[in-house]
């Protein structure tokens, strides 16, 4: 098991790599050449271009079944949930196979909104509270893997 991490815009990395040293875990973050590089050096680092979707296929081309990943992209999520990979978000929610479809619905409709040029609110101020979130459900997803 490792964690693989789309690390361009996630609020979590330090609470990722503390968890991960406690328990002895690989951490793999991927992020676009666009983005710093201020990582540990026990943390493996996938750099690649800022073209759309080339942080998800790097993330793609080294997960395995029993990975975990962090991101905040549905679409991601439900790829790497096909691979037998679990997925977690930087709020806490763990994505699966019962509440994938209606987050991709939700992405959809919001998609579509925008395209007739109408505005969606963006998401809420990441806080306290969700790095506590994310850090029982980082340990949980970590612990029920054995």
């Amino acid at each position: 098991m490792k964690i693989v991490v789309d690390a361009d815009a996630c609020p979590v990395k330090g609470i990722i790599v503390e968890t991960a040293r406690k328990k002895t875990i690989p951490v793999v973050m991927a992020l676009s050449l666009a983005h710093d590089t201020g990582f540990p050096a026990d943390v493996t680092v996938i750099r690649v271009d800022s073209i759309p979707q080339a942080v998800d296929i790097a993330i793609m081309n080294v997960v395995r079944p029993a990975d975990i990943v962090v991101t905040q992209d549905i679409g991601l999520a439900a790829a790497v949930l096909g691979r037998g990979a679990r997925a977690l978000s930087p709020r806490g929610l763990q994505y699966n196979e019962g509440n994938i479809n209606s987050l991709l619905l939700e992405r959809h409709v919001h998609a579509k909104v925008r395209r007739g040029g109408g505005r969606m609110k963006g998401p809420r101020a990441h806080t306290g509270e969700d790095d506590d979130r994310f850090r029982v459900s980082l340990e949980r997803l970590i612990d029920s893997n054995g």
